[in-house]
């Protein structure tokens, strides 16, 4: 009798499903979706929450997963981080190395995720697009710091062909829509396949909505997040602005403390990095 695999799922709303939720209001993701391909036996637990920083995967989601002896780990987290006032690139590395050498140290397969760049869906201010872009660089870069040290296999996300055609996300266009989120299953199984039985799977056609139903969405839910989220993230966008602004006028005096290294465990050509890995950090 074959031995029963375990998959287990932790970090933010990327892992939990957000974006593909059925008509009983229930959240799938690409986590189910690779899972329920797998042909060998497996148990699927998925302990992720939209809303999770890197802290609470490393507190709370991890000892939990460390319960069931998870064969293949996914930990998706960052994107809460970068987002929050405060953000620190090392407390983050910080607490995804804690993670993945922990997961490592017990025997089971680590999935990483490279987080996309929002600035090509989502329409913003140019400044607030280029500090957003620097710190979402600065999470891939922690990722592939992690990845590379511990031989995690990642999935790099701004690779994959049409990953920003507006089919694959959601109507917030900060989450995959369905599709998008069978895309990524689809490709986090040819990340798996060389060890696991995993049948393929196929991407369901897209069928085109309203504009009337993309707004009843935004007034219903996206307005609320807004709202909640204004407290800490628009303050927080607004002082990061200003300091782009201060950054650019001032660029020539800069000092080297304002420099953020990210420790590199192999050769940049060998891991095929599309980012650098000194990158300045508001």
């Amino acid at each position: 009798m074959k031995s029963v695999a375990v998959f287990a799922v932790l970090g933010d709303s990327a892992a939990s499903g957000v974006g593909d939720t059925d008509s009983n209001g229930v959240s799938k993701g690409w986590g189910y979706y690779l899972a329920s391909h797998f042909q060998d036996p497996l148990v699927y637990v998925n302990l992720s929450r939209p809303g999770a920083k890197s802290e609470e995967v490393l507190l709370d989601q991890l000892p939990k997963a460390m319960i069931h002896q998870p064969t293949i780990t996914a930990v998706i987290v960052g994107g809460n981080d970068a987002l929050r006032n405060g953000f620190s690139p090392q407390l983050l590395h910080q607490n995804l190395r804690a993670i993945t050498k922990a997961l490592k140290e017990m025997g089971s397969e680590v999935l990483l995720l490279q987080l996309h760049d929002p600035t090509k869906i989502v329409p913003m201010p140019k400044t607030l697009g280029i500090v957003l872009s620097r710190r979402i660089n600065a999470v891939n870069q922690v990722t592939q710091a992690v990845a590379a040290e511990f031989g995690s296999k990642i999935l790099r996300t701004r690779e994959l062909e049409g990953i920003y055609e507006r089919k694959v996300w959601h109507v917030d266009r900060m989450h995959p829509s369905k599709y998008g989120h069978q895309l990524l299953a689809r490709n986090f199984r040819e990340l798996l396949s060389n060890r696991w039985d995993i049948s393929p799977i196929a991407l369901e056609p897209v069928a085109p909505k309203p504009k009337t139903e993309s707004i009843k969405w935004m007034l219903r839910n996206g307005t609320p997040w807004f709202l909640k989220r204004s407290v800490d993230l628009l303050p927080a966008a607004i002082f990061l602005i200003g300091c782009e602004y201060f950054r650019r006028i001032f660029k020539r005096n800069q000092e080297n403390n304002a420099l953020i290294f990210y420790p590199e465990f192999v050769n940049q050509r060998e891991a095929a990095l599309l980012e650098v890995f000194e990158e300045r950090v508001s």
